[in-house]
């Protein structure tokens, strides 16, 4: 079962009240990236390319189309007993644009990042809500220990 907005909300520190939603809570943009350099992805590790940082004037990011990482400004936090997903907001969508997304496992922290698409060009402020965070009750064993833990919590 999905937990309400209030719930998720409660699992998370230093939200503006506009991010609080029915069945979720927006994350907000922290920063933009473009890769310019390969990854590789092997199976036994992976090795995530070098990226540079999109300007952003007077905090406003202006992309063209292409595909970009986007670190979320949010720190997140999923807890035990529990499964995030994300989703883009709709905002997103009805620009051209979309948000590719992974599973969240229970016990991640960190201030994680997602896939933006964009086909057309768009203008994005930092700060400005870019995804919806949901969670649900799961059953698993032991909780996330990878390598993205206290991912960008500097």
């Amino acid at each position: 079962m999905f937990k309400s907005g209030q719930f998720v909300a409660s699992k998370l520190d230093g939200l503006r009240e506009t991010q609080v939603q029915p069945n979720g809570v927006d994350l907000t943009l922290g920063a933009v990236y473009e890769q310019v350099e390969p990854g590789r992805i092997e199976r036994g590790g992976k090795t995530i390319g070098e990226r540079e940082e999109c300007v952003a004037e007077d905090g406003v990011y202006h992309i063209d189309p292409g595909g970009y990482v986007v670190e979320y400004a949010d720190r997140v936090v999923i807890p035990e007993g529990h499964v995030g997903f994300l989703y883009p907001r709709s905002s997103l969508l009805r620009n051209s644009c979309m948000l590719d997304t992974a599973v969240w496992d229970a016990g991640y922290e960190g201030r994680g990042e997602g896939l933006l698409e964009v086909h057309h060009p768009i203008e994005l402020e930092t700060g400005a809500r870019i995804a919806q965070l949901v969670l649900a009750e799961a059953a698993h064993e032991g909780t996330y220990e990878g390598s993205y833990q206290h991912e960008n919590l500097d």
